[in-house]
């Protein structure tokens, strides 16, 4: 989802609660601060030798013993306003890191809207080869029984 997705369909829901939840359908804490957001740009190059170039918007989620913050549409709204001077375009992804159990990041993939409050439903991410063909591998057989490839 990016970050015009997600404001698009943020901004008919302002007041109401705001949650995320993790692929195993763990809901984070609800006492969550976003305490980073930011640019996040990656240059690689493929094991084809394509030079590439990705980008997305970042937010750090962190959870404290302040129980009793909480983090509603209206300020997550402002905090992806507040991220202007380093976000360079609205069109980017927006993934969520957050530790569980580890540092990960979480692509956002829809939301559930409900009376009074919204929750971001977070994917995960996965790797991949980009250059299949140049690295021989059938994308329509790649993980058929017997493949080496997965």
């Amino acid at each position: 989802m990016t970050i015009t997705e997600l404001k698009d369909a943020l901004a008919d829901h302002k007041g109401k609660a705001l949650t995320f939840r993790l692929p195993d359908s763990e809901a984070i804490p609800p006492h969550f601060h976003i305490t980073e957001i930011g640019f996040s740009r990656k240059e690689f190059i493929d094991c084809g030798g394509t030079v590439r170039v990705e980008g997305k918007c970042l937010l750090q989620v962190w959870v404290a013993n302040d129980v009793d913050h909480r983090v509603n549409v209206d300020k997550f709204l402002q905090i992806l306003d507040h991220g202007k001077p380093v976000i360079p375009t609205d069109s980017l992804p927006v993934e969520i890191e957050y530790e569980h159990p580890w540092v990960s990041h979480f692509p956002t993939e829809s939301l559930e809207i409900s009376d009074d409050a919204v929750v971001i439903v977070l994917s995960t991410r996965h790797t991949d080869c980009l250059a299949k063909d140049v690295c021989g591998i059938d994308e329509e057989d790649c993980c058929s029984v017997g493949s080496s490839c997965c």
